[in-house]
C-alpha cells in the first residue's frame, strides 16, 4: 500500500492510499482522484520522504524554509470544516430551493421548528435577515454533496 501526500489546485492537502504508483497514476488519468474538500480534479503529488526531524522545518518548493506547523494548522482547519459540514448535514433537512419559504414558515410558526438547509439567492437571504430570520451561508465541500458514508 502506498500512502501519498496529494494537493489540489486550491492548495488543499490530503492523503491518498493506493495499491501502487501505477494504481495512483491510472486513477488520476481517469479523473477518479479528487479533492475531498472542494472536488477539484487538478491533483498533484507532493514530495514525500521518510520522516526526518530537521527542527520542525523543511525546505519549501521555492528553496525557503517551510514550517510544518502551518501544514498542521491547515490540515486541522480542513478537518474541522469537514466535521462541521457533516454535522450540519446530519442534523438538518435539505429543503433545496424552497429554503426561504420554509424558513419563513418556521419563523412565523406555520410549521414545526427544525433545522433546515438549502439554497437561497442573495436577495432572498437579505430579505430573510431583514425579517429577523437568522440565516448563515455555508458552502458544503464537494465531497459531502453525494451520499454520506
Amino acid at each position: 500500500m502506498k500512502v501519498l501526500d496529494l494537493q489540489c489546485g486550491q492548495l488543499h492537502v490530503f492523503e491518498g492510499w493506493f495499491g501502487s504508483e501505477d494504481d495512483f497514476l491510472g486513477q488520476l488519468d481517469r479523473g477518479l482522484v479528487t479533492c475531498p474538500v472542494c472536488g477539484d480534479a487538478a491533483i498533484t503529488k507532493r514530495l514525500s520522504a521518510p520522516r526526518l526531524n530537521l527542527r520542525n522545518a523543511r525546505p519549501g518548493s521555492d528553496g525557503t524554509r517551510h514550517d510544518e506547523s502551518s501544514d498542521k494548522k491547515e490540515s486541522d482547519f480542513q478537518a474541522a470544516l469537514m466535521t462541521a459540514a457533516r454535522h450540519l448535514m446530519s442534523t438538518t433537512d435539505d429543503v433545496g430551493n424552497d429554503f426561504a419559504s420554509e424558513a419563513r414558515k418556521i419563523h412565523y410558526g406555520e410549521i414545526k421548528a427544525r433545522g433546515i438547509r438549502g439554497q437561497a439567492s442573495q436577495s432572498e437571504a437579505l430579505s430573510l435577515l431583514d425579517e429577523g430570520i437568522a440565516v448563515l451561508p455555508f458552502a458544503l465541500p464537494e465531497a459531502l454533496k453525494g451520499p454520506l458514508q
